[in-house]
């Protein structure tokens, strides 16, 4: 493990390492608070030679023989005899061995000064004990070094009363608190690289390399409007204020980098696919086909998941009628081809009906020989359902020109990503890339860098979606009937022909509707092009060439 990805770990769980910090400094807090608190208080006596005639040399030895005594002097501080005499001073309970624990002797470097410090709950006992113990000390000195005599050589004279102390000695607050500080992130530190390096969630592009041997074709952050449900884009206009910059960019650049994977053989039908429901890969394919169309590109977005079908509701129009019903010859492709743009580019076949066996018939000769035409005219992309739920995704991959995969940065695991690509790579599918979707904008794992200058060319205009309307808003997104929550976009009833399109979709018609002035919708399209003169389901498609006009 690197140095630059131990960082990126720190960063991703600061939160985490700080909180553990504030706990451990709070406990370290809590355990001083619930100690006794224990006065130090200190006297100081002097060890002086008693003969002297006055003389420099009389001087100089008596202080060497008093600095020859201190150092014996300080063992004597520990005798139980000096114990005695400073609880008969003070009238104290406790026993000699339980006031020796709260003394300490010393003797200062270099000089004949005796320290006594004593500890106790008061500064007042503190101080009384360590002036006592002092002149229990003088007391022992003096039989010791009389001997019978009128005086010894040396001394031990006591100094003034012990000051009293002003704040406890024990607990050390700030020192307690620091330790906890120090060890909660040490702990918090401890647990990240643990839980980085047992998590096998992906959450950048280069998790996805270490995973797979395949490239990344795209890494979509996070849309605010995307967060509540799905959202279709548009790239004609960067000042339209849907969407977020980043994201535009970041689906302009898997656009541009699908267009580059094979220059010699450019993939004309691509299916779009993820391991679990939820990865966004319905939106992904909607919002790849707009900004193929954009270009100027003729697109037909198919969605073939025909489980749980999603495109028609994201588009404003009916589920009831779509790709089953070509494959079953029950109508044409330009029938239920809806044209979604002003510029007659984009068209979006919705699902229909529920077939009883969607694999086989997605598998079908028909649905190739149907994507194949129509990819001589048009960019096909084909919506599908979840590779590691059913084998319809896996199917498509082995016809068509390529496969793109769709990830969720923070969900998708390692061993899905794997068995994902197994699975196309099972049928000889073709896979383009893997396409990074929600990775977050901030922090350790975001990498990227659209909103920056977003708002630095004057693009990033403020979003208009109800997500960043007021609290009393999204309060009602999360009420049953509002918008499914960031995850999991449930795909809904089907919409029905009479429902209202939503705002994101201008100029929505059929091609019939095109070229008759009366609708066809709901199930009459299917009675109308079964009494058809005969014609193929997959017949029509010469017929949306023809009605588009030119780029």
């Amino acid at each position: 493990m690197d140095m630059q990805r131990v960082v990126r770990i720190l960063r991703a769980y600061w939160k985490t390492i700080v909180v553990l910090a504030v706990v451990g400094g709070l406990a370290g807090f809590g355990w001083s608070a619930l100690q006794p608190r224990v006065y130090t208080a200190d006297a100081t006596g002097y060890v002086a030679s008693t003969s002297s005639d006055g003389s420099t040399g009389a001087s100089l030895a008596g202080n060497s023989l008093a600095l020859s005594k201190v150092k014996s002097f300080i063992d004597m501080g520990y005798w139980r005899a000096v114990a005695e005499t400073a609880r008969n001073e003070l009238g104290l309970t406790d026993s000699p061995e339980s006031l020796v624990q709260r003394i300490r002797v010393s003797n200062p470097v270099d000089t004949v000064n005796i320290r006594v410090e004593a500890d106790a709950p008061t500064p007042e006992q503190a101080r009384d004990l360590a002036q006592a113990w002092l002149l229990g000390m003088t007391e022992q000195v003096k039989q010791l070094e009389s001997a019978g005599q009128a005086e010894g050589a040396v001394r031990l004279v006591a100094g003034d009363s012990a000051r009293l102390p002003t704040a406890p000695s024990s607990p050390n607050v700030r020192l307690n608190v620091a330790i906890g500080l120090i060890a909660g992130g040490v702990v918090g530190v401890v647990f990240a690289l643990v839980r980085r390096a047992f998590d096998r969630r992906v959450r950048s592009a280069n998790d996805i390399s270490d995973a797979v041997d395949s490239s990344v074709v795209g890494v979509l952050p996070v849309d605010k409007e995307l967060a509540a449900g799905r959202a279709v884009f548009s790239f004609d206009d960067i000042r339209d204020g849907r969407g977020s910059f980043a994201h535009k960019e970041a689906m302009r650049e898997l656009r541009t980098n699908l267009q580059y994977v094979d220059v010699d053989h450019p993939a004309r039908v691509m299916v779009i696919t993820s391991p679990l429901p939820g990865d966004g890969k319905s939106t992904t394919a909607a919002n790849l086909a707009v900004s193929i169309a954009a270009t100027g590109q003729s697109v037909i977005l198919i969605d073939a998941d025909l489980r749980r079908p999603v495109l028609g509701a994201t588009f404003g129009f009916s589920d009831d009628v779509g790709l089953s019903d070509v494959l079953a010859g029950r109508a044409r492709i330009d029938q239920v081809a809806h044209q979604v743009d002003e510029h007659g580019r984009l068209f979006v076949v919705a699902a229909g009906r529920t077939p009883p066996n969607p694999s086989e018939m997605v598998g079908s000769q028909r649905m190739q020989q149907l994507a194949r035409s129509l990819a001589d005219d048009l960019v096909v992309i084909i919506d599908s359902p979840p590779t590691l739920a059913v084998a319809d995704a896996a199917v498509i991959a082995s016809w068509a020109d390529g496969a793109v995969l769709v990830v969720t940065a923070g969900r998708t695991t390692d061993d899905m990503l794997v068995r994902a690509v197994g699975n196309i790579a099972k049928t000889r599918g073709r896979l383009l890339g893997v396409v990074l979707n929600r990775a977050p904008l901030r922090g350790a794992d975001s990498g990227y860098y659209g909103s920056r200058y977003g708002g630095y060319y004057g693009y990033g205009a403020p979003s208009t979606s109800e997500a960043s309307g007021p609290w009393w808003r999204r309060l009602s997104l999360a009420k049953p009937g509002g918008r499914a929550p960031r995850g999991e976009p449930a795909p809904g009833p089907r919409r029905r022909s009479s429902d209202v399109p939503p705002s994101n979709v201008s100029g929505l018609r059929t091609l019939s509707q095109r070229g008759k002035p009366s609708s066809v919708s709901g199930d009459s399209v299917g009675e109308h092009a079964s009494s058809a003169s005969g014609a193929p389901g997959v017949g029509g498609e010469a017929s949306i060439a023809r009605r588009r006009p030119p780029a």
